[in-house]
């Protein structure tokens, strides 16, 4: 059955990955002889939540309240002799962290390969609006002409920031946290760091110098990365949320067919998939700082911590998985609308140019003073009082002037920008997997 978010750490997801611990286990000491090679064989073959019995297995751990002593338990009856060597020397912490850790490997793999989805999108919109003039807004104010492919090739950087971020997260959270009670690996003798070792290669993950239980520093950064990968989320989100404002129109959503917007206003055809991108993001960020708590632990073992930590686990790491996937939807689904770009550019009759004419001015009577002489026209209301100020046509043309206040003619380097940053995107949409 295919994995979903609801999937991820549902019971009988755990239980497999613990059981798929134990069977790796096994084989590691195998190869050491630390157990025989059949009854490691026997493990294996064992190791499957079919052949344990789910009912069986639910029963007996609402009795011991012990899951991984319960799981053990019926391993070691189906496997029959073999059942002797199973979770030889392990604690249940080991193979809890362990299991949970391959679920989140396999959860990561799915949220990168919807980041790339996302990315890729990027791109496609930054390669075709890179000469597509808008207005630049600060503080929610225009400011200066720019493209939309500008405007994108902001998201596809700091998208690139926060994939970087979360895979140095991710390498050194795949660790191997499995050192028995205290991660010193006392009850496997002087084999102790060679089965480490071995085990780590054998499930794809690196090895701890010391492989303790309190090494939860290492899932409360990748939570953190995950909550300040929703921060940039809701910030591109938000931001298209503003620009399909009727008010401003810029981006609409393409809807399916049959889509209505409100029960009681016909007109209105409501956001559907940016507001959702735009909660989960919301949601995701407040894991931040539960995940710090659970570095709090204490010694070398701490249930209450690790208790915290497999709660926020549980919920944060499938909320970036739906997050990605909205987010990755809600961006396929972006329709940008160059007309309405083009007229709401065009409102401010060409002030939105004004430092275009002061730099065409400054050579001229100096910047302090070009500003100034511009800045007292504008003020007094009147644009179109820019061609006849006699302080600017004492020193410009009325072509220059014309020139230096047409919007197309001063997006800066917004094109090559944005044409650099889509073959950024096309890079980084292929190394997350897209």
């Amino acid at each position: 059955m295919k994995m979903t978010p609801d999937t991820l750490f549902a019971r009988d997801t755990l239980w497999q990955s613990w059981l798929d611990v134990e069977a790796a286990l096994a084989r590691a000491q195998a190869d050491l002889g630390m157990i025989p090679a059949w009854a490691a064989s026997e493990i294996n073959a064992a190791a499957d939540l079919d052949k344990l019995g789910r009912d069986a297995l639910d029963a007996d751990v609402k009795r011991t309240m012990a899951p991984i002593l319960s799981l053990t338990r019926l391993l070691g009856k189906a496997a029959g002799k073999a059942g002797d060597y199973v979770h030889w020397g392990a604690t249940t912490q080991n193979v809890m962290q362990t299991g949970r850790l391959l679920l989140l490997r396999k959860a990561d793999g799915e949220i990168r390969a919807n980041l790339g989805r996302a990315v890729a999108r990027m791109g496609d919109l930054a390669q075709e609006h890179a000469n597509t003039p808008m207005a630049g807004r600060t503080n929610r104010q225009h400011a200066l002409p720019i493209t939309f492919g500008f405007k994108i090739a902001g998201w596809i950087e700091e998208m690139e920031r926060a994939e970087a971020r979360l895979t140095d997260a991710t390498t050194r959270m795949l660790a191997l946290p499995f050192g028995g009670a205290v991660g010193a690996m006392h009850a496997f003798g002087p084999q102790g760091r060679d089965l480490n070792r071995r085990l780590a290669a054998d499930l794809g993950l690196r090895e701890l110098l010391v492989p303790g239980r309190t090494a939860n520093d290492l899932f409360a950064e990748y939570v953190v990365q995950l909550a300040l990968l929703a921060m940039t989320v809701e910030r591109i989100t938000t931001e298209v949320y503003t620009l399909m404002t009727d008010e401003i129109g810029e981006v609409t959503e393409q809807l399916d067919k049959g889509t209505v917007g409100s029960s009681t206003m016909p007109q209105k055809i409501n956001p559907k998939y940016v507001v959702r991108s735009i909660s989960l993001a919301a949601e995701l960020r407040s894991f931040a700082a539960p995940a710090l708590e659970t570095g709090r632990s204490s010694h070398e073992g701490d249930s209450a911590a690790n208790h915290l930590l497999s709660s926020v686990l549980d919920r944060a790491v499938p909320l970036a998985w739906r997050m990605s996937e909205s987010f990755a939807e809600t961006l396929t689904r972006l329709n940008p609308n160059p007309a309405r770009m083009a007229e709401n550019l065009a409102r401010s009759n060409g002030a939105i140019n004004a430092e275009n004419l002061m730099m065409a001015l400054a050579p001229k009577v100096g910047r302090a003073a070009a500003h100034d002489v511009v800045h007292h026209v504008l003020e007094a209301g009147c644009v179109a009082d820019l061609a006849t100020a006699p302080d600017i046509t004492a020193h410009l043309t009325p072509d220059e002037i014309t020139a230096a206040l047409n919007p197309a003619l001063y997006t800066g380097d917004s094109e090559a920008i944005a044409i650099e940053a889509a073959q950024v995107a096309r890079g980084l949409s292929a190394k997350l997997g897209a």
